[in-house]
């Protein structure tokens, strides 16, 4: 059973309601799986966050800063701070857009490459580590669910709509 949220209690007698539940799990997930991804970061200066900015930019290429926001579900100001960050350490680049003055490109630098094809695999396959206490069909049943998750946030326009997560048992290759 979950530890009910207090501040947001049903009156006494009254069954917490299944989503109710999964609100609270998310809400707790969420951090504690971030957590548990940065206690596996061996690269110093990479984070959760940083692989997987510098993922999408290695599978899509550049991309415009608002992009990367939204695949990230990020506001402008961190997007742009993450980038600031990752520039310093340089890991991308911003470029002029060849058509559009008033767009800022980011793209991965030779250095960044360099760390994604050492540790990225070996990166995701610590974090996912935790996920070896479910079946092979759990797991699928798993990604499924969050799937329809993910859809469902597209649907409300949280998300923006992209071919990253939503084929079961597919992984995009380049």
């Amino acid at each position: 059973m979950i530890k009910e949220n207090k501040a947001c209690s049903l009156p006494q007698g009254k069954t917490t309601p299944i989503k109710h539940q999964l609100i609270e799990l998310f809400w707790t997930l969420g951090p504690a799986f971030t957590r548990w991804a940065e206690s596996h970061m061996r690269e110093q200066g990479l984070t959760p966050q940083r692989m997987r900015l510098l993922s999408l930019l290695r599978e899509n290429g550049s991309m415009k800063m608002g992009a990367l926001g939204d695949e990230l579900g990020v506001t402008a100001t961190n997007i742009t701070a993450l980038v600031d960050a990752l520039e310093k350490d340089d890991m991308v680049t911003r470029k002029s857009h060849p058509t559009d003055r008033r767009t800022t490109l980011i793209e991965l630098t030779a250095r960044a490459e360099n760390q994604l094809k050492e540790n990225c695999t070996k990166f995701k396959d610590s974090v996912s580590e935790i996920f070896s206490a479910f079946t092979t069909t759990e797991q699928e049943r798993f990604l499924t669910f969050l799937q329809h998750t993910r859809e469902a946030l597209v649907e409300r326009n949280i998300l923006e709509k992209s071919d990253l997560c939503s084929q079961p048992n597919k992984s995009k290759h380049k």
